[in-house]
């Protein structure tokens, strides 16, 4: 994902960092490969989605914002679970990311 720092020493030549492994994720019901390690959030950025979820109140689209938990613009249906963070979630092999549309909706169990 990120370029290797150069040699400090000065010695040698810069050794290239082998790729990133690829894992397939679904995107709203579209395949994409990801870096093995990578949020779900960053799985929804790769995948170029115009947004992760809408607002309950006034349905205005959001995406991903702070990366680390902090403001809850990333919450998103991940394998069925509504309300998840998916900046905190790290991508799996076949997992499902939809995005939320309005409230959600508690069911009596």
């Amino acid at each position: 994902m990120f370029a290797p720092r150069p040699d400090r020493t000065g010695r040698g030549a810069r050794r290239q960092a082998a790729p990133a492994a690829r894992v397939e994720v679904f995107v709203d019901d579209v395949a994409l490969r990801v870096p093995e390690g990578a949020s779900a959030a960053a799985a929804v950025l790769l995948a170029g989605a115009a947004l992760i979820r809408e607002t309950p109140a006034s349905g205005a689209p959001r995406l991903p914002y702070c990366l680390m938990g902090i403001c809850f613009d990333c919450l998103a249906e991940i394998d069925g679970v509504a309300n998840r963070q998916a900046c905190l979630v790290q991508v799996v092999p076949g997992m499902r990311i939809a995005t939320q549309r309005g409230a959600r909706v508690a069911f009596a169990g």
